[in-house]
């Protein structure tokens, strides 16, 4: 076992999980012809996998969406592998050692620590939301238990608080204003019996900025027809949570709102806490080489999949675009230093999509684009809206996205 090298990927995320599916599945028998061994390492602080894309219909009812269909063990994805090939490591990156090559771990377990130096590491530890109801946040109980608590409020609820103008405090309050205030007809603007009165919150003057304006202005009509209405221009400053479980939210125009339900879903934070300082941006993303997804400054072998990085526009067609041309860098690099001699192939180039994309469901409506073009509200409805492609959890987990 001296010689073998170790592969470790940090993050069990949707580009975590397809790198590693990647390495077993195509380039370790690759390697093993050439005589080279390795053992791929697993790195998160879950043991689930959670597919969020989900939550904001899940949040609202278990039965529209049932929890456990967001919740993957990771461990079960990999059954078909030699197990001597791998291992499911549930902990926490909190450092890493860039010159001396090695990561250090804190154990769920037992919060003791485990040091693994590395031949190749691959940077996976994605983002997080405001609220463990939109993202994981550590364990997946946090997340589960997030989501449970939300069922048992929403649907007693005459007063709902979404604060964040992006895709997923647009879907999560159509979700909640379809739910608690069905939907108007097509000649009216908004439903003629509300059972709650739902605010969607933003900083901006407009929702959703990646796509255009007419199309915001269009998702602010889809959301007054489930009985939302949407403020501009101001911010949640903090919140608090009464004896009662109503919310208090102080906002940035000095003015003080209370409702039965509050949801933050006002932006992300990168999980990057054990990067240097110098290798991450002002925002706290890892500095990437923005066609090759490696860290050049981090020294060989080392690279980023999905959101963490700071060359993503984040979510899943960011994702899937760029995985495959990670993919072949990695197989690229790992062959190149195994045969120097017989090995050369170029590196596959990246290049960001930063045309008008995305598909937010609205309630049972929904707005979208693809480069630019729009997307008919039923078409955004029937391939994400339906039932927010919950199959792809399953799918991801087991590698059959690779």
């Amino acid at each position: 076992m001296s010689d073998t090298q170790n592969f470790i990927v940090l993050g069990g995320s949707g580009g975590g999980l397809n790198i590693a599916h990647s390495f077993l599945k195509y380039m370790e028998p690759e390697l093993k012809k050439l005589g080279k061994t390795y053992h791929l390492y697993i790195v998160d602080s879950s043991s689930h996998f959670f597919w969020n894309t989900g939550s904001p219909r899940s949040l609202v009812s278990a039965t529209l969406l049932p929890t456990e269909k967001l919740f993957v063990p990771i461990a079960d994805g990999f059954n078909s592998y030699d197990a001597s090939l791998y291992t499911i490591i549930h902990g926490t990156a909190i450092s890493w050692d860039v010159e001396g090559r090695t990561v250090t771990i804190k154990l769920a377990a037992d919060e003791a620590t485990q040091t693994l130096p590395y031949y190749a590491l691959v940077l996976a530890t994605g983002t997080r939301s405001p609220s463990p109801a939109t993202s994981l946040h550590g364990n997946h109980m946090l997340s589960k238990a997030a989501l449970e608590d939300l069922n048992n409020k929403i649907p007693s609820a005459t007063s709902v608080i979404v604060a964040g103008g992006g895709p997923t405090g647009v879907e999560v309050a159509g979700e909640i204003g379809h739910f608690l205030n069905g939907s108007a007809g097509w000649f009216s603007s908004r439903p003629a019996n509300p059972k709650a009165k739902v605010t969607l919150i933003t900083k901006s003057d407009t929702l959703l900025p990646v796509l255009s304006k007419p199309r915001a202005l269009t998702a602010e009509t889809y959301l007054n027809k489930v009985g939302v209405d949407v403020v501009y221009n101001i911010s949640v400053v903090s919140s608090t949570t009464d004896a009662d479980g109503k919310t208090t939210v102080n906002l940035s125009n000095g003015e003080q709102w209370t409702a039965d339900v509050y949801i933050p879903a006002w932006g992300t934070t990168p999980n990057t806490e054990y990067v240097p300082a110098d290798l991450k941006n002002d925002q706290g993303y890892i500095k990437t080489n923005p066609t090759t997804l490696r860290i050049d400054a981090a020294g060989s072998r080392v690279y980023v999949a999905g959101d963490v990085g700071d060359y993503s526009r984040g979510g899943y067609h960011s994702l899937y675009t760029a995985t495959p041309i990670l993919a072949a860098n990695i197989r690229r690099d790992l062959l190149a230093a195994a045969a120097p001699d017989e090995t050369s192939v170029p590196d596959r180039l990246f290049t960001a999509n930063n045309t008008e994309t995305q598909a937010v469901p609205i309630g049972p409506r929904g707005v979208g684009a693809v480069n630019g073009w729009s997307l008919p509200s039923f078409l955004i409805w029937l391939l994400k809206g339906r039932d927010y492609m919950v199959g792809n959890a399953l799918k991801t987990v087991h590698g059959r996205m690779v």
